[in-house]
């Protein structure tokens, strides 16, 4: 299958790095990248956020393309071809991979939300996501999400698309490293995904789900002070959504 990779990075310190593995890889790619550099396959974009990235990103995607793979760039990606082959199949629109976060809470969290997404897609991961780009043109361009990987898992469901979460094809990177961190992080991506679900019509499990978390999440607390911090994310994030906070980025960084 002729994949192209679209890579987003917020700076270049990791371009040089990436750009050796997907060489190596012998995919064809771009990285979309918030600050200027020299090297070849690059392209700089004034960061507004991801969604604006890929959007741009797009625009030099070859037409034979048959499968776009979006990729961060502070990522290491392992058994690519398991989820290629998954994308063979032609009832499949969408692939995204496992992450194995190195250290920290976040490792516990993908604990938790693995099995569940293996049987409601209520997230993905867009550390890598793999995407028919004949389904990807119907779909784009993005709106402004600060959860575009969600945002495209429920187009992509509301659409009629089959997406598969791959646990063989794994991304290894960093997240955060305390507790603390976990609460700036899940504001974000809850809130995120909350915006997400007002663009799109995923299926009734995926917005029941969502309907619940608010009332749920507060069994969490028997976690200790990962759950403490996760709770206070979830409801912070969706109270942001609720007092109408629609911004496409996140400017606010980890205490």
């Amino acid at each position: 299958m002729r994949v192209f990779f679209v890579v987003l990075a917020r700076d270049a310190s990791l371009v040089e790095k990436k750009s050796v593995e997907l060489e190596r890889m012998g995919y064809p790619y771009v990285i979309v990248c918030g600050e200027k550099t020299n090297r070849p396959n690059v392209l700089y974009r004034q960061p507004k956020g991801k969604f604006d990235a890929i959007n741009f990103g797009l625009n030099y995607v070859p037409s034979a393309t048959e499968v776009v793979a979006f990729n961060d760039v502070d990522t290491e990606i392992h058994n690519f071809e398991d989820a290629l082959q998954m994308m063979s199949d032609a009832s499949v629109s969408l692939v995204f991979a496992k992450v194995n976060v190195r250290r920290g809470p976040q490792s516990t969290f993908y604990s938790f939300l693995d099995p569940l997404r293996k049987r409601i897609p209520i997230a993905a991961s867009g550390e890598l996501m793999l995407i028919k780009y004949r389904f990807l043109k119907s779909i784009t361009p993005l709106k402004g999400c600060k959860a575009e990987d969600s945002y495209i898992l429920f187009k992509v469901l509301e659409n009629g698309g089959k997406t598969v979460f791959c646990e063989e094809c794994y991304v290894t990177t960093k997240r955060t490293s305390r507790a603390r961190q976990e609460e700036v992080y899940k504001r974000r991506t809850v809130g995120g995904i909350y915006q997400a679900l007002s663009m799109s019509k995923p299926p009734i499990m995926v917005r029941l789900f969502y309907t619940l978390l608010p009332f749920a999440s507060p069994l969490l607390l028997v976690l200790g002070r990962k759950g403490y911090y996760w709770t206070k994310g979830i409801l912070s994030g969706y109270v942001d959504y609720a007092r109408g906070d629609r911004s496409a980025s996140w400017r606010q960084t980890y205490a």
